[in-house]
């Protein structure tokens, strides 16, 4: 359905609303597989997604009717592909801005694309790209935000938290949406002008645990090291006594010691 209460020129423009699907991003690429071109933008929104995924398969949990569950379709076929994950910067610097507003500027973002506020996780990304000739042809953009969930699953109860429990009150699902779609439409322009110091600086400046002594874990060894940035393509830099070591994707294991 067209929606003509956004201000934005295309980001949510043509919003679809679903009471219940199992993962909005597959419901996004089944549209985007079908013949019928679907408008740069295209939101779908979902009270409940009830097989939700985040980074390699792992599973998202969110109570119906209480948190955002959307995808957003994008065409960001000027990006090189060696560049692609400038695109998870923009969309993740877009929902921390979002965020900020509400609850301040203790939320950042934990490499690569969750959300987070302080030691705990508010929600994520998903971005699956469809790659034609050597370019980006279309990217399915998941985004999953605890708003105003209350309760959480034991597995994940000291790792989660939502908006609501931290404000004690409601948060307009609507509005918030809102809100996040407009950052996101003016960090993926900025994306497309190239501006791609802007969004390298804006990311990392608000990187979980940046510069700061932690703990990580790879294949079962613990070590102490200090996050110093984040290449283009997406690896973490990490200086471990004081050599500067890059991680994959799950290459790396945070841990958080009180």
């Amino acid at each position: 359905m067209q929606n003509n209460t956004f201000s934005t020129l295309f980001v949510g423009q043509n919003l679809i609303k679903l009471s219940a699907v199992d993962s909005t991003n597959n419901f996004l690429k089944n549209l985007v597989s079908k013949s019928e071109p679907l408008p740069e933008g295209t939101v779908i929104m979902a009270d409940d997604q009830f097989a939700g995924r985040g980074q390699q398969e792992s599973t998202w949990h969110a109570e119906p009717g209480k948190n955002l569950t959307i995808s957003i379709l994008l065409k960001p076929n000027f990006l090189p592909l060696s560049k692609q994950f400038l695109l998870n910067m923009a969309v993740s610097i877009a929902i921390n801005n979002a965020l900020v507003n509400y609850l301040g500027n203790d939320v950042c973002i934990k490499w690569p694309n969750d959300i987070y506020l302080l030691n705990k996780k508010l929600g994520g990304v998903l971005i699956e790209n469809t790659i034609v000739g050597g370019a980006i042809k279309t990217a399915v953009i998941g985004i999953g935000i605890n708003v105003n969930q209350q309760k959480f699953d034991d597995t994940i109860l000291n790792k989660a938290t939502s908006m609501k429990q931290i404000l004690q009150e409601d948060v307009n699902l609507r509005q918030l949406l809102i809100e996040i779609c407009s950052q996101i439409e003016y960090l993926y322009l900025r994306l497309k002008s190239g501006d791609y110091t802007f969004l390298r600086t804006a990311y990392v400046d608000k990187l979980y645990l940046l510069n700061k002594p932690s703990y990580f874990r790879k294949d079962g060894r613990v070590f102490e090291g200090i996050i110093k940035g984040v290449l283009d393509s997406g690896m973490l830099n990490v200086e471990v006594d004081n050599e500067p070591v890059e991680f994959n994707f799950k290459e790396i294991e945070f841990l958080n010691y009180k």
